[in-house]
């Protein structure tokens, strides 16, 4: 065993990323989870195994290996770039790892618009109990989350 291999090291910094959805307005940036010491040479591919390659203006790989999608108008949608399966590799002497699969998609009615959740009325007895629908408008159901209820502004404890 050499010195230096005590001290060679790959890693993944964040392996839960699954998907990425963005706006075709915005792009998007995504970095591979991966590190190493001494550094790493950080690769993305697609799901089959093809290395990618730089399109400009429309996909780049940057030094620091974070893969950036760049805004396009709707009807440049390529269903090769813009919804796909990716993944990325950490190289360094230590060997090589590889991340997990990531669908990265532009949604293609995703709009930068603004939106209400409201909850749906209810009516009760007294005494009785009342269950609270909260109500996402269908347009951006996908993309939210309820993490909590408040009442006033105070958080309601379940």
């Amino acid at each position: 065993v050499f010195s230096e291999d005590l001290h060679a090291s790959l890693y993944f910094v964040n392996a839960s990323l699954q998907e990425v959805v963005f706006a075709s307005t915005t792009g998007t940036l995504v970095p591979c989870p991966a590190a190493g010491i001494p550094p790493v040479t950080l690769r993305w591919y697609l799901a089959t195994g093809e290395e990618i390659y730089d399109v400009p203006g429309i996909r780049h790989v940057h030094p620091n290996g974070t893969l950036q999608i760049f805004p396009f108008p709707p009807s440049s949608f390529n269903n090769l770039i813009h919804d796909n399966t990716y993944y990325c590799t950490a190289e360094n002497p230590s060997g090589k790892i590889r991340s997990q699969d990531v669908h990265i998609k532009a949604g293609k009615c995703i709009l930068r618009e603004p939106y209400t959740v409201r909850v749906e009325d209810q009516k009760a007895m007294r005494g009785n109990v009342a269950v609270f629908k909260c109500i996402i408008p269908s347009s951006v159901e996908a993309y939210i989350t309820v993490v909590s209820w408040e009442k006033d502004t105070v958080s309601l404890v379940s």
